[in-house]
């Protein structure tokens, strides 16, 4: 029996490691492992040996740079906290789909290909469709709108979608996770709120309740913002940047220095998380409905975490002719969006909604360095495969 051992101790000894093997054998109780059980083999075949030498390591602690790790990602893939990430990211769609369902959203899929894109310009993604002009979408944002005219009054989605922007941060991809929802039937832009505040809290209870073994591999521990997030206003902003020594003027966007900023002067006060409003109108889409009271402002905003910006959204423009207006002072062709405003010309109720990154929002749950980190095969300028 002990010569039967060492002739099996040997032979699977000399198996390349990450080889796929069946072993057979007694599980016994041992508390000097790490699971406090152990397999007590009588035999080892390998059913699909790994070649050598492995282009990165599995089982040791010997890091490699992220361009070996995302060119050998189903390696990468097999190191426990890499998983982790993923099983925390299934939680957090799964949570929001189980509230907005509890909200009596339904789950819409809007196409990809599109005629047109949701804001027009650089950033979209041209494609050849039968000899016509397509692109890729940037946005659900044309068509959840059109079906709030539809009698399906609550639609959310969670989909893919495309920017042809040249970033190369740790925060943008070409290729994104997009979580939409759109509300038929407010008074308010205050009354979106609630639905996004309401989803992303659920996400982070469950990942907190149901993720504490992958969020020890990962040492990471959200916590649950305050309910209800705090309310920003565009000008008070501009005041607290103003006071920390950032040259900003009313009427510019906020830049990133900009957000960090005010996630830094935010989270003193304790809100991880805030809703950012009341942006000028000039520097959103054609969409965003203006301020009734100061239409140089706009029923809009950002929801902010951790001094990043995870979701864009506000109260939309639903009575035709304004809208026809927004869209000839942004300079947009409005035959190319017929598709669209033939929507608003039979009746469109008031509705606001917004556009959430869902692959941003577990990096900075989580506090990954780098947005790649949250997506299995991620897309940038640079990488295309695998």
């Amino acid at each position: 029996m002990k010569k039967a051992n060492a002739d099996l101790f040997n032979r699977a000894s000399k198996i390349v490691r990450e080889s796929v093997v069946a072993a057979r054998g007694i599980v016994q109780p041992n508390r000097q492992v790490r699971n406090g059980w152990e397999l007590l083999a009588t035999s080892v075949d390998v059913l699909s040996p790994a070649a050598a030498p492995l282009p990165l390591p599995v089982a040791d602690k010997v890091g490699a740079d992220m361009d070996t790790r995302f060119d050998n990602r189903t390696l990468d893939l097999r190191k426990p906290e890499r998983r982790a990430i993923f099983h925390i990211r299934s939680l957090v769609e799964s949570a929001v789909r189980g509230y907005l369902g509890g909200q009596a959203f339904l789950e819409v899929h809007t196409p990809k290909l599109a005629g047109a894109g949701a804001e027009g310009g650089a950033t979209l993604f041209q494609t050849d469709y039968f000899g016509r002009r397509a692109y890729l979408s940037q946005s659900p944002q044309l068509y959840k709108q059109m079906l709030m005219s539809t009698g399906l009054d609550r639609v959310f989605e969670i989909a893919p979608a495309f920017r042809a922007e040249p970033s190369d941060t740790v925060r943008h991809v070409t290729e994104f996770t997009s979580f939409d929802g759109e509300v038929a039937w407010i008074e308010r832009q205050e009354d979106v709120f609630a639905f996004l505040e309401g989803a992303v809290d659920q996400a982070i209870q469950r990942v907190r309740v149901d993720g504490k073994a992958e969020l020890e591999l990962l040492q990471a521990s959200p916590e649950r913002p305050k309910v209800p997030f705090k309310r920003l206003a565009y000008r008070e902003a501009l005041e607290i940047l103003r006071g920390g020594g950032k040259r900003v003027r009313d009427g510019d966007d906020i830049d990133t220095e900009g957000e960090k900023l005010l996630g830094q002067s935010m989270a003193k006060e304790g809100h991880a998380m805030y809703f950012l409003t009341g942006y000028p109108a000039a520097i959103k889409p054609f969409y965003v409905m203006a301020d009734a009271d100061d239409p140089q402002y706009s029923y809009s905003f950002d929801l902010e975490y951790k001094g990043d910006e995870m979701a864009s959204g506000g109260q939309r423009e639903h009575r035709y002719d304004q809208l026809l207006q927004r869209m000839k002072e942004k300079g947009l062709n409005v035959e190319n969006f017929d598709f669209y405003l033939k929507a608003f010309r039979y009746g469109m109720p008031p509705h606001g909604g917004w556009g959430f990154g869902l692959d941003r929002f577990v990096q900075k749950l989580l506090d990954l360095p780098n947005i790649r980190e949250a997506i299995l095969f991620p897309r940038d300028r640079t990488r295309l495969i695998p």
